[in-house]
């Protein structure tokens, strides 16, 4: 067994020698900056951002005016119609026309009120075809109108104070949405850096063990050590050599998750650079909690949730009593054989009409609907209570695990040079037969897990790091807002 490893492993080497792609060496600050620019969670979250926008100029549009052309070209008709004669009876006579309209439509929403105000212009012309052909026009030079539902909920009115908000929550979603990713980035940038040290670390095992044995299997010849003692460093070489197999597969797994969410899709390897040093500041929680209510999305969210409730509740009531619907015009019409006539002394129209709805017995359908509402809004003034509770509760503790993070980097830093200066004093020492391989397996263990907590702890540190960024959306460390080129991402 102990010479089936040692032959293959020196071939696993000499194959990827040959197998070595180009290598694309990228520090944390590049990683973060190619997942915020080409990942596919950028990608989806720009297209969500979008979505957003356009729905808010969709609000924006419906309270501009609105310019409309409408037309006809042609209406043919070949039919028989029922006519009334001068006595009453009736006869049935052909039809054959050709009718062409074209109409101009200027509207206008009242925010105010929830109605609308029109202005319009149309011209017709019907041709009667047949034996005696004739043409005639009908013209409305201009009409006014207006129409105005009376007790009807003002949607107009409710959107104006919702959409602002949704919009507002939809750009600070964004910019959260870019920290998040910065935090997964930060982990599975984090995860190659323990698969590279943990490569690293194998084969220096390996490396160690190898000439560990050979020196045990001298003494045992000589007979310095016992069988036990040889028997158990033949087992730390064949373990290490299990172990190096293991971390070259591992850390390719990490390489391919680590390019997936990158979006790099080039036959380049993939190696990572550790920054050497981390921003040192404690923050404060009071301002914290200042600035994450201040810029947090949530908070606009649960804004927006109490607004919606209340719309809901006013509409149920609109629904439920009197509706009343307004509706008048002014406006001018003429007719004539020939068109310029068509627009010489017109006569006036006029229109009004207002139609109502009153329930009579709905066996208390109006009355539920307007229960339901109001307890789904109890619900959510209930449920948005709570969550600002928790929201709290969630920024002291993030802020307090923060402030431990500097001094947990410096400890397992500190850790780690021990554990690597005791590990080479126990190995001397063993040399010269001082120790057991007991005692110098034990000192390998700790100097491999100090260095792994060391990697783990300095991945904690820029994970909070960036999940208070993403609590705030403000830049802690250089005091000031995070910001983006809105205008950029809608290109």
């Amino acid at each position: 067994m102990k010479g089936i490893i040692t032959f293959l492993i020196p071939l696993l080497f000499a194959v990827n020698l040959f197998a070595q792609k180009p290598i694309n060496r990228l520090t944390y600050d590049e990683v973060l900056q190619l997942a915020k620019d080409q990942s596919p969670q950028a990608i989806l979250a720009k297209h969500r951002f979008r979505a957003a926008y356009w729905q808010y100029r969709t609000y924006v549009a419906e309270l501009r005016p609105n310019l409309t052309l409408t037309g006809t070209i042609p209406q043919f008709s070949r039919s028989l119609i029922r006519y009334q004669n001068p006595d009453g009876s009736y006869t049935y006579i052909e039809e054959n026309s050709n009718t062409t309209s074209l109409g101009l439509s200027l509207s206008q929403n009242i925010g105010l009120t929830g109605g609308q105000i029109f202005v319009r212009s149309n011209l017709e012309r019907t041709d009667l075809l047949g034996s005696d052909k004739t043409t005639s026009y009908m013209s409305v030079p201009v009409s006014i109108g207006f129409s105005q539902p009376l007790f009807a909920m003002n949607q107009l009115k409710w959107s104006k104070r919702i959409e602002p908000i949704k919009y507002e929550e939809a750009k600070r979603a964004f910019i959260q949405s870019m920290e998040a990713i910065s935090m997964e980035a930060t982990r599975l940038f984090f995860d190659l850096a323990m698969a590279q040290q943990n490569l690293e670390t194998a084969k220096l095992n390996y490396s160690n063990t190898d000439t560990l044995y050979k020196i045990a299997q001298g003494r045992y010849n000589i007979g310095t050590i016992a069988e036990n003692e040889l028997l158990q460093m033949e087992l730390s070489f064949l373990n290490a050599g299990t172990a190096l197999s293991e971390a070259e597969v591992d850390l390719q797994l990490k390489k391919i998750r680590l390019k997936s969410y990158l979006g790099l899709n080039d036959s380049y390897d993939l190696e990572i650079v550790l920054p050497d040093s981390i921003p040192s500041f404690d923050l404060d929680f009071n301002r914290v909690l200042t600035l994450a209510k201040e810029n947090n999305p949530q908070i606009l969210s649960y804004q927006r949730q109490l607004l919606e409730a209340d719309r809901d509740v006013a509409q149920a009531r609109a629904e439920r009593g009197l509706n009343a619907n307004l509706f008048a015009t002014f406006g001018l019409t003429q007719r004539a054989t020939e068109l310029k006539d068509a627009y010489i002394d017109p006569q006036d129209q006029q229109t009004v009409r207002v139609g109502i709805t009153v329930p009579i017995l709905d066996w208390g359908l109006g009355r539920g609907k307007v229960k339901m509402a109001q307890s789904n809004r109890e619900v959510v003034r209930t449920t948005v209570d709570q969550a600002l509770t928790d929201f709290e509760q969630d920024v002291f503790l993030k802020v307090m695990q923060f402030n431990r993070q500097d001094d947990q980097v410096q400890i397992a830093k500190k850790a780690d040079l021990v554990s690597q200066n005791r590990y080479e004093v126990t190995k001397q020492r063993f040399l010269i037969g001082k120790i057991d391989v007991l005692t110098l397996n034990v000192a390998q263990t700790e100097r491999d897990q100090a260095k792994q907590k060391y990697i783990n702890t300095l991945s904690g540190f820029w994970q909070y790091y960036y999940q208070m960024r993403r609590l705030t959306l403000f830049d802690l460390e250089k005091n000031q807002p995070i910001t983006t080129d809105f205008e950029l991402l809608l290109r």
